[in-house]
């Protein structure tokens, strides 16, 4: 699972240190969160911190570009068929 949080972090002067901090964890707490599978509430303490909705979190796929679950290789769409 891809996120933007760091994009969000760059574009609103928030360095990922600062962002732990806002929501009671270490540094490496919320590296380690999202490297694995976060869980909804620790996405929603990241947006509220962040002041986003949780949806914009995560990356927007391009158009026609899905990821495999599995294995997370691009898989492009024909919109052909």
């Amino acid at each position: 699972m891809n996120f933007r949080i760091k994009e969000i972090c760059r574009e609103k002067g928030i360095m990922l240190k600062d962002l732990a901090s806002m929501i009671g964890i270490t540094e490496v707490g919320l590296s380690k969160s999202l490297n694995g599978n976060p869980n909804i509430s620790r996405l929603e303490e990241i947006a509220t911190a962040l002041d986003v909705p949780v949806t914009d979190l995560f990356d927007k796929p391009k158009e026609g570009v899905i990821r495999c679950p599995h294995c997370g290789k691009e898989i492009k769409l024909n919109p052909e068929v």
